[in-house]
């Protein structure tokens, strides 16, 4: 039964919970690069479901492994031995300087189970009572009770949630001085975003990160990476801490490690692994054999067809376009910034008419910040694609008026 925009939005008032901020489109199919509409209207996607559909929509190769696998066993919980997972665990580890992996459902879960692991990590195995997790402004860690309050960010995101739960502290942006005041006898972990994607696409200073790392050995602590929104190829490496030559003794992953599936992992080393024992964490669905098998598809895409490599490609022909665009609107482009298609144009001004404009001319894109436009499209995005994006938004700005104070 098919209805109309209007119908859709009736009903949805009427049948769920309140919590979207939605865009005024509803779509009907999505292939690739492209989203379509109730009435067939294609538009360039740039959000990829928020980095999440790296590879695109869509894709046959990923549907026939979703089928094959559902044929044989869905799920049967992790109180079973599961093949699919030990490939995908096997496959997912090859990519990086972690030992052991956990696997769940989602972003904010894998970074929940990240806090509770260097928790018991340095309180059973190490023996020492600590347990503040420092994470940094403007950062974005999840929606659960934990993460929603290590996230760096105040407003409608927290309120009426309160008391939040104790144990995290949160000091100001690649600012050593704050982070070095922070750290006391409690002083758990450091959490940290290479790039942090909600919180106006902010790369961390290499040398900063480089200072992070030794303050944690100097102090005992462990160093946590959320590559929630950066990995998976997403920055121009497997992993967006590759970027920087660290080994972090925690990382989590999520949104692009299946492809539109609901997958997460915590990663880590084979000493901080300690730290969980059976019974401590579990999950019910967590690498449930479906979506481990389309997630090893996942990452042999990425490697073969090297993802990687073309996102650094497409990022740096993004910056180049974007640059242009900021020469000829200087007044109206503050700045562009990113790691390779985690990529962010930061207005001068509230962006909301900017993107509402983009979206009318048929291209999806995301605002965060309330100025910034934020670029996380599928890594197979063309230039074409690209150049088409920078011209509307030329256009667009080309008719903007900045209003004085």
């Amino acid at each position: 039964m098919s209805c109309t925009f209007d119908e859709i939005v009736k009903k949805e008032n009427a049948l769920l919970c309140h919590t979207y901020g939605r865009y005024p489109l509803a779509l009907s199919k999505a292939k690739d690069c492209r989203l379509y509409d109730l009435d067939g209207n294609e538009y360039r996607d740039f959000l990829a479901g928020i980095a999440v559909c790296s590879l695109g929509h869509s894709r046959e190769d990923l549907a026939e492994v979703m089928a094959e696998q559902a044929k044989k066993m869905v799920h049967v919980s992790n109180l079973f031995y599961q093949e699919p997972q030990l490939e995908l665990a096997e496959k997912l580890l090859g990519t990086c300087a972690a030992d052991k992996v956990f696997f769940c459902n989602s972003g904010a879960e894998a970074n929940e189970g990240a806090i509770k692991l260097a928790r018991k990590y340095l309180r059973t195995v190490k023996n020492e009572d600590r347990y503040e997790i420092i994470t940094l402004e403007r950062s974005f860690h999840g929606r659960t009770l934990s993460t929603l309050t290590a996230t760096g960010q105040t407003g409608p995101i927290k309120d009426g949630f309160s008391p939040l739960p104790e144990g995290f502290i949160t000091v100001p942006f690649a600012n050593m001085n704050a982070l070095r005041g922070a750290i006391g006898s409690h002083t758990a972990a450091i959490m940290l975003e290479m790039v942090q994607g909600e919180g106006g696409v902010r790369p961390l200073p290499a040398d900063y990160v480089n200072e992070v790392v030794q303050l944690c050995k100097e102090n005992g602590i462990l160093l946590i990476v959320d590559e929630v929104q950066t990995g998976v190829c997403r920055t121009g490496r497997m992993w967006a801490h590759q970027h920087y030559n660290i080994t972090p003794d925690i990382f989590t992953s999520a949104k692009a490690l299946a492809n539109g599936l609901p997958m997460g992992a915590v990663l880590c080393t084979d000493e901080v692994a300690k730290g969980f024992t059976p019974g401590s964490h579990a999950t019910t669905f967590g690498g449930g054999a479906v979506v481990s098998a389309v997630a090893s598809k996942v990452l042999d895409i990425m490697l073969e067809e090297k993802m990687a490599e073309r996102a650094w490609e497409m990022g740096t022909f993004a910056a180049e376009e974007a640059q242009k665009i900021q020469a000829k609107h200087p007044d109206k482009i503050a700045g562009t910034r990113g790691l390779g298609l985690l990529f962010g144009i930061e207005l001068t001004f509230p962006g909301a008419e900017v993107w509402k404009a983009l979206l009318d001319q048929k291209m999806v894109c995301n605002l965060t910040q309330g100025n910034i436009l934020r670029l996380v499209p599928p890594l197979t995005i063309t230039k074409d694609d690209i150049r088409a994006f920078m011209d509307v938004l030329d256009g667009i700005l080309q008719s903007v008026t900045i209003q004085s104070a």
